[in-house]
């Protein structure tokens, strides 16, 4: 006899084969949290579908997409690229997150870099962290001078709109996080082995710079929030929802056509 609190469609749910592998998978069993989550996976293969009809019409159309993850550091951008890329096809998506520049890229035009790694016909790029560094992260913590920074912010419009004059989707995300969340991730991080490596000095310094931060980040949004490539803000305190939202939102943002004949 199942349980007064459960419906028809939650035990339905548990039955199933994704709600049975939650279940096994899970160290100690929490109805409320295995519903929760059976619902997301079952959810993020809905639209994980729904990405490779996106990924075929891209390839068979010879489209060109640029996703852009920003946010605070631990906001959970990295995570959220790896469930877009999950199930599409390797040799036609690529994820780019740039190390510091090198001597000869801080000799040339900052947003250089960038334009080599755009995405060919049929190919789809994430850019980890952006050319919106220079927006935030690298004024923040000193690491431009404050005519590059005007420099940049009095460019980029510029540039993204020759991006989508020459044919590129553009979409840009910002995960949003709180001081509290990001505090709550951190410890989280520094007490995994399998995650310490992801502290840096920059995300040792962000709790107490957060406000810095929260000037040049609404800075950004001031200024480079237009109408053609706007900024669409993915609340990230909860991971699995947002995850879902940018999804969503990639599919909500490309007017792809798909028929079984692709």
């Amino acid at each position: 006899m199942k349980p007064k609190s459960l419906t028809n469609e939650d035990v339905a749910l548990i039955n199933s084969k994704r709600g049975l592998e939650v279940l096994l998978s899970a160290k100690k069993v929490n109805i409320s949290k295995l519903l929760e989550k059976t619902r997301y996976e079952e959810e993020l293969r809905k639209v994980q579908a729904e990405l490779i009809k996106l990924q075929t019409w891209v390839i068979k159309n010879n489209k060109k997409i640029v996703v852009i993850f920003e946010g605070r550091d631990a906001a959970g951008k990295g995570g959220a690229i790896r469930r877009i890329v999950e199930h599409l096809n390797p040799r036609h998506f690529r994820i780019v997150a740039l190390n510091i520049p090198t001597e000869d890229e801080r000799e040339q035009w900052f947003l250089q870099r960038y334009i080599n790694k755009l995405p060919k016909p049929g190919e789809i790029v994430f850019f980890d962290r952006s050319w919106y560094n220079r927006a935030v992260v690298e004024p923040v913590n000193g690491f431009c001078s404050e005519q590059e920074y005007k420099t940049f912010m009095s460019q980029v419009n510029g540039y993204e709109q020759m991006l989508i004059d020459s044919g590129i989707f553009l979409i840009k995300f910002y995960f949003s996080i709180t001081k509290k969340e990001q505090a709550r991730r951190f410890n989280e991080i520094k007490k995994s082995p399998l995650k310490q490596w992801k502290m840096t000095p920059v995300d040792e310094k962000s709790q107490e710079l957060w406000e810095d931060y929260t000037f040049y980040k609404d800075a950004m949004f001031k200024t480079t929030h237009t109408k053609e490539a706007p900024w669409i803000i993915i609340d990230a305190n909860k991971k699995a929802e947002a995850r879902l939202e940018a999804i969503n939102n990639i599919l909500k943002a490309i007017p792809f056509k798909y028929s079984l004949d692709d």
